[in-house]
């Protein structure tokens, strides 16, 4: 088996409750599927809203299925042009991260914490794990060959779970600092 994974750009787009779904597109609303993603029943909806912060806004794309908790995750340059400071976090650590207003065609909701900007991380299964030499939790350098632009990325979390597939998610900065491609692939790095 390879030793490389995809490296997938993961572009600014908002997680929703179903109640806060209902408050911004309407009692009753279920998220419309535009397309699956790579991870396991996760899929780009074709709902969108305006992420608000106190100097300007973004429209933001929904992902699906609703969660447990409503979670934003800009990129560090979304994040300072709308004004707000947004932590570097895995997804779901949203305690005392930053807040914002999520504006819908139905209504808006403003939301305390929840504002993060993704650390990078590699979705593995438990043999996708094994074959790498890694465990949940583990903190890797990825190397990377893109044209004129290569570069070993560190602060990379391994996420491990049988019901992942096996690919690595960088924000948008993070994929225009180095020139990332739809087809581009990593490796872990060891120093």
């Amino acid at each position: 088996m390879s030793q490389k994974f995809i490296v997938e750009t993961s572009a600014r787009h908002v997680h929703v409750t179903q109640r806060d779904l209902e408050a911004l597109y309407g009692p009753g609303h279920e998220l419309t599927k535009k397309k699956d993603l790579s991870q396991p029943g996760q899929y780009a909806c074709e709902e969108k809203v305006e992420v608000i912060g106190p100097k300007g806004s973004l429209k933001c794309s929904i992902l699906g299925p609703c969660r447990a908790a409503t979670q934003v995750e800009l990129s560090k340059t979304d994040a300072r042009t709308i004004g707000i400071t947004a932590p570097v976090r895995e997804s779901g650590d949203t305690e005392n991260s930053a807040g914002c207003t999520i504006k819908g065609p139905a209504g808006e909701i403003t939301i305390n914490e929840g504002v993060i900007v993704a650390k990078r991380h590699i979705h593995l299964t438990t043999a996708d794990a094994a074959e790498l030499g890694v465990k949940d939790k583990d903190v890797v350098y990825v190397k990377v060959d893109t044209e004129d632009r290569s570069a070993i990325l560190g602060d990379v979390v391994c996420r491990v779970s049988d019901k992942f597939a096996r690919a690595m998610h960088i924000d948008t900065d993070e994929a225009n600092a180095i020139s990332a491609t739809p087809t581009l692939e990593g490796e872990i790095f060891r120093m």
